[in-house]
């Protein structure tokens, strides 16, 4: 009788492992997951985000984007040195359509729930509505999935599904 007990003990660990095993990498969204307001918004992306020493509020996601980037007005508030901008000879469109020159590119890390990511940004001279702006690229280099509708980002990070708040 002892060695059937022990063999149905084994297949319950077995299984218990399998289901842990296969629920890996499985991040959704449900509508347990929706803001306040439920789907009647027409929000951005906006996260607040720690910034070599700095927290910065504005910083948007936007998978629409093919760069991330960084407004000069941004960084010269957060007093970083202008000096570790790298010049390049990048052209972005922004979203009016207009072609613009880079200043460069700069190198920051960024750090958003308990995970420093390491982002080199396009630097521009522009006004805009927000202060940094993470874009596809981004995006899909740390598998981030972000959802405007749920105002969050999730990804997974040491086996454990990470969630940020927009």
């Amino acid at each position: 009788m002892k060695p059937m007990f022990r063999l149905k003990s084994l297949w319950s660990n077995w299984k218990g492992w399998q289901e842990r095993f296969f629920a890996v990498n499985q991040i959704s969204f449900s509508k347990n997951d929706l803001p306040m307001e439920g789907v009647a918004h027409n929000k951005a992306l906006n996260l607040t985000v720690k910034c070599e020493g700095y927290y910065v509020k504005r910083f948007m996601v936007d998978g629409g984007s093919g760069v991330d980037i960084c407004p000069l007005s941004t960084l010269q508030r957060m007093e970083i040195e202008i000096e570790r901008i790298r010049p390049n000879n990048v052209c972005v469109r922004a979203f009016d359509g207009i072609k613009r020159g880079t200043i460069g590119e700069i190198y920051l890390i960024l750090t958003i729930g308990p995970v420093d990511f390491e982002v080199t940004f396009q630097v521009l001279d522009i006004d805009t509505s927000y202060n940094f702006l993470l874009g596809g690229h981004w995006i899909h280099a740390t598998g981030v999935i972000p959802s405007t509708l749920h105002q969050m980002v999730k990804f997974e990070y040491e086996y454990q599904e990470i969630i940020v708040y927009g």
